[in-house]
Formats: structure tokens, sequence, C-alpha cells
């Protein structure tokens, strides 16, 4: 399957479009650290869309995402406001773009999240491994509990990627068994099925019904996150009212239809495909029907 395929298959299941969960919008300065920083890996990390972000707006489109996040995360303190304040009016800009925020812990994040959801945010982003922080610090405790209330998607980057930038200690299952011990009600989208720790992840979904999985980068081919966990299979089509479609566009190493056609290739069925694809994203966000 290829990008410009996508959108003939979507109309053969009978659905619109796709909800992506998990896209990338980083203010373009910052894009480009980002960037760079791949180019800087060994071997170096290709990124298929390089491009401007009103490009990769028209991608998205292109491709068939109707609607999608605008995930940005600080990697210290201080970056907060700034990001929120790009991320938001994106959304306000773009109606394609869900509303997306971030949270980390510093002075003011609880004032911080107050705003940002009195603004319409519908999602959130945390990434323990490049923010290197404790997801139980104090600070965040009051943030937590506002999105605890609002039923607001987490969408929770937990698990440690072995690339040389550290932080592995913040990151594992445990210290979201943590959170969840002290938010249980918090609805939490693990990122990238939590891989590498994929078991422990969709255990996770098992015993906690507010927590949900993405699929971003898992089942590619060939894949990149390590061997795709084929084996649960089974159990993520038990879980298929709480996947959702991921892509970490535009950071990824292949094209987006590569995600789609490995969904497909897992033989979960159709429903199974219209739900992660489309229906469970329109509900994971509250967005209106099409």
């Amino acid at each position: 399957m290829t990008d410009d395929e996508v959108p003939g298959f979507l109309a053969t299941l009978g659905i619109p479009g796709i909800v992506d969960a998990h896209v990338h919008f980083l203010p373009d300065r910052l894009q480009q650290a980002v960037w760079r920083w791949f180019d800087r890996l060994s071997p170096p990390w290709p990124v298929t869309y390089r491009a401007s972000a009103d490009d990769r707006l028209a991608t998205l489109a292109r491709v068939g995402v109707r609607h999608h996040t605008a995930l940005a995360y600080p990697h210290r303190a201080g970056m907060l406001r700034f990001l929120n304040d790009h991320t938001l009016a994106l959304a306000a800009a773009v109606p394609a773009v869900i509303p997306t925020f971030t949270i980390y812990p510093e002075s003011g994040v609880a004032a911080e999240t107050e705003r940002c959801l009195a603004l319409g945010g519908q999602a959130v982003k945390v990434h323990l491994q490049v923010g290197g922080f404790d997801v139980t610090d104090p600070l965040l405790d009051d943030a937590w509990s506002q999105l605890q209330e609002q039923g607001t998607p987490v969408i929770l980057h937990a698990g440690a990627v072995a690339d040389g930038s550290g932080n592995e200690q913040w990151c594992g299952p445990e210290p979201v068994r943590r959170l969840l011990r002290r938010f249980p009600d918090l609805r939490l989208v693990i990122a990238h099925l939590g891989a590498p720790d994929y078991e422990a992840s969709v255990a996770l979904a098992e015993l906690h019904p507010s927590v949900w999985l993405d699929t971003a980068m898992v089942f590619t081919d060939p894949p990149y996150l390590g061997p795709a966990p084929l084996h649960l299979a089974g159990r993520l089509a038990s879980l298929g009212d709480r996947v959702v479609f991921g892509s970490d566009f535009p950071t990824i190493p292949h094209a987006l239809a590569a995600q789609v056609a490995g969904l497909v290739d897992l033989g979960l069925g159709e429903d199974w495909l219209r739900a992660v694809l489309w229906h469970n994203g329109l509900r994971l966000f509250g967005l209106c029907a099409e």
C-alpha cells in the first residue's frame, strides 16, 4: 500500500478517513533541531516527511487523516507555555487538528493545565524519556487530578528507546502502574503499545478500563522498534474498542501507509480496522461523527 492508495482503501472499509492519535507538530526551530538530532544517530534515522508545516498538513489530508493531534513536549522546565501556545494556535487555525497541550513538573503547571483545558484542550502529550522526570512527581498531582476529572486523553510515551538519550530510569511499566494507583481513572493512551514493554502495556490495558493503546510504528515491515509483537494480536482483538491508530508522523522512516498495511496484515478483520482507524479515535477525543 502507498500513501496515495490509503483513501481508496478507507473507502472500501466504509469510513471517511483516519483519526491519528500520534502526530507531532513542534515549533519550526525546535522541529529542525529534532531532525538534526535524528540525522546524527548511527545509523541515521531517515525522516520521510521532512517538509514545512503547511506541506505536512497537506500530506496528512491527502493520505486521508481527517483528525490528528499536534503533539509537543518539553525537555526542560520553562518551555511549557511556549509549546502549548503553539499547538493550541495550530488547532484554532486548522480544523483537522485536535487541540493538544503538554504538562511538565514545574512551578505553575496546575494553572497552565487549567488554562489549556479552558481553551478547549482535548489531548495531552507526556514523554517521560525526553522530559526525564518522575511521572508521579508531586508537582503534577493537581494537573493529573484535573485531567482525570475531565477525562482528557493523555498520550503517554513511557517506553525507553535505546538510542543513547538516557533517562531510562523514568521509563517502563512500573511508573505507569504507580500513576494509575494514584489516579485510577486517568485516561492514558500508551504510545507505541509501550514499546519495548509490549506485554506489560497490553496487560495494563486489560486490567484498567481507562487505559488505551496506540499503534504508532509497531506493525511495519521492517519493524523499527524491534520485532513486532505479532503474538499479541489476539489480545489486541479483544481490546479492539481501546486501540487507536497512531503514526508518529512526520519523523518516521517509512510511509504512513506502511502502518495502515501493517494493521491489515494482522488479519483481525474489517470491523476491528474500522474501529482502530476511525471510530475509536472519534470516541476517545470526543469528536463528532461524520
